[in-house]
């Protein structure tokens, strides 16, 4: 019996010691804290656009805390700065007293006129705040604003060319081609027993001059009788001697 015991204590003391280091390693476990993952600091870049879109609705309170966070996060930021300044700072003393009017053109919003006159977006809200306007975002079509500074030069539009009035002529009709008038045949006069005398009186007068070496009256005389008789081989002939020997003559001068 004593040795039994002795031995039933031992096997205990194991199971003891066995059961310890278990509920150490428990412990030791569960005393590990799992952090959650680090959240990321917001930067001042990632809220400007939400400050300024914040400005535009007209929520000034808001933008305004917003813009302080930023500030104290970030002093050096000159663009936070500038937009916080844009809140409290007088209008007038800021932009001047010169101002030229400005009609409102679609497209048109506070941001693009600021940078578009002001040379700077960032005083899209002080220039509303110039024209007493609370909600930037309001502004519609052909409202007048009042634009700080000078009125830019307006460029003349180029002169309308002159309309030149081009001349319309009526149409031309093409010529119509005139028929020739046929000549009546040219017929001889009859000859009559005054005009075949008076023929016979030129044809012995040409034949007179031929023979005298008067050539050229000779072709004179005979062609006037050959047109009187013009039916007279004699005639005829006599003129072409004539006319063979006035050739003959021409040629050797």
């Amino acid at each position: 019996m004593t040795v039994s015991l002795s031995v039933s204590r031992k096997n205990l003391r194991g199971y003891l010691a066995v059961s310890a280091m278990i509920a150490l390693a428990a412990c030791s476990s569960s005393s590990v804290i799992h952090r959650p993952d680090m959240i990321q600091p917001i930067s001042n870049r990632a809220q400007f656009d939400d400050a300024v879109a914040l400005l535009v609705d007209g929520d000034v309170k808001a933008a305004r805390k917003m813009l302080s966070m930023m500030a104290k996060r970030d002093p050096s930021d000159q663009q936070t700065a500038a937009l916080i300044a844009s809140l409290d700072a007088d209008p007038v003393a800021a932009l001047g007293t010169k101002s030229f009017a400005y009609r409102v053109q679609p497209g048109d919003h506070m941001t693009s006129l600021a940078q578009r006159f002001l040379g700077d977006r960032l005083k899209f809200y002080l220039l509303a705040r110039y024209n007493s306007i609370d909600v930037p975002k309001k502004i519609v079509t052909g409202q007048t604003l009042r634009i700080p500074g000078t009125a830019p030069p307006v460029v003349a539009a180029p002169p309308p060319r002159p309309i030149v009035n081009v001349p319309v002529h009526p149409p031309v009709a093409p010529p119509v081609e005139a028929k020739p008038v046929p000549k009546p045949p040219v017929t001889a006069p009859l000859a009559t027993p005054l005009t075949l005398h008076r023929a016979a009186q030129l044809r012995g007068a040409g034949l007179a001059a031929l023979n005298a070496g008067k050539v050229d009256r000779a072709v004179t005389l005979l062609r006037q009788a050959a047109a009187l008789d013009h039916d007279s081989p004699a005639i005829r002939t006599d003129l072409a001697r004539a006319l063979r020997i006035q050739a003959t003559v021409a040629a050797r001068r």
